[in-house]
């Protein structure tokens, strides 16, 4: 029975120290669209590469979000809908290693949507 609970420690410990080992070595923007909307929760995905060469998903637990304008709610950036510029700059820092930060300029969209979406009728 002690050898058993030697053998899960260790195991833990093993588990423990190479989910420790992995590292964000950089992160890039992965955007599900090339403009933003106005008046809507813009979602802002984030990749993260590891030092193992696998790639993650990052949130606003892992991640500092700016942006010229609009606000952040989690990694969405949710724009006025009096809001008149062309572009806006998106930050990213990471908390862990505030070294690693990455920009990206995203457009506004201009065109209204005249897409008619379904419903019950």
């Amino acid at each position: 029975m002690r050898m058993v609970k030697i053998m899960a420690a260790a195991c833990l410990l093993l588990a423990a120290n190479s989910l420790k080992a992995q590292k964000v070595d950089s992160i890039f923007f992965n955007l599900y669209t090339d403009s933003l909307k106005k008046g809507v929760h813009n979602y802002i995905n984030v990749d993260g590469k590891l030092s193992n060469g696998r790639w993650m998903p990052l949130t606003a637990k892992e991640l500092d979000f700016s942006a010229s304008a609009g606000r952040f709610e989690g990694n969405s950036l949710v724009i006025d809908t009096g809001f008149s510029g062309e572009k806006i700059v998106v930050t990213a820092v990471l908390k862990a290693n505030p070294a690693i930060k990455k920009e990206a300029v995203i457009y506004i969209k201009k065109l209204a949507s005249t897409e008619v979406l379904k419903t019950t009728d």
